[in-house]
């Protein structure tokens, strides 16, 4: 497998009552979230950052992307100044989006940024693992030019390993999972967080990055 190592840096938005996330771990068959995120630290207006609609139905995952500058992204979020676009995919989303803002009450609630390895297979790009890393988040601060700060929701030394993959899965690689005994999970950074720090439940999930089957 090749591979390739970059930062995530997010803003996750929400009501005031947190009703997006305390939705979300509900498990229900429908699931929204809206986030602002970059690839970097932004360090001008003009920086290049994603604002994504992440839906989740019955288990399969759509997520809808828009390119803006910093400027339009805060301004479109902040003061609902919907951003003008000549590509027809972002004005789309962008028009989504919108929507969704109308219908939820959301503003910036928390951060999360985190470093990636993503790994891909030789023989099927679409085949891919990452391990994600010193998960930062905070609830103050709410700027990706902020920096990239906060508390470690994961333990010492520990890592988040997700696998994508379209189709079936290697037979080599389902062999290695069960020599080490590693089986799926659930985990979700924001729900995580929000239990953390709202729902006082000891925090069993990252415990799960490696269940043992």
């Amino acid at each position: 497998m090749h591979g390739e190592n970059y930062s995530i840096y997010n803003i996750y938005y929400d009501t005031e009552n947190s009703d997006v996330i305390s939705h979300s771990i509900s498990h229900p068959y429908y699931k929204e979230k809206l986030r602002l995120r970059s690839y970097g630290i932004p360090d001008s207006p003009s920086y290049k950052v994603f604002l994504e609609l992440k839906k989740k139905i019955n288990g399969i995952v759509n997520k809808r992307r828009a390119t803006l500058t910093l400027e339009e992204a805060y301004k479109f979020m902040d003061l609902g100044e919907k951003p003008v676009s000549d590509d027809y995919h972002n004005k789309q989303v962008i028009s989504e989006i919108e929507y969704y803002l109308r219908n939820n009450p959301v503003h910036p609630k928390v951060y999360i940024g985190y470093k990636r390895t993503a790994l891909f297979g030789k023989e099927n790009n679409e085949f891919r693992i990452t391990f994600d890393s010193k998960i930062f988040t905070r609830r103050n601060v709410l700027r990706l030019e902020a920096g990239y700060f906060g508390e470690d929701l994961l333990e010492k030394d520990q890592y988040l390993m997700e696998v994508k993959i379209i189709g079936a899965m290697p037979i080599w690689f389902t062999k290695l999972l069960s020599e080490l005994s590693i089986c799926s999970t659930h985990f979700s950074k924001y729900g995580t967080e929000y239990k953390r720090v709202f729902l006082k439940i000891e925090n069993n999930d990252t415990r799960r990055v490696k269940k043992i089957c």
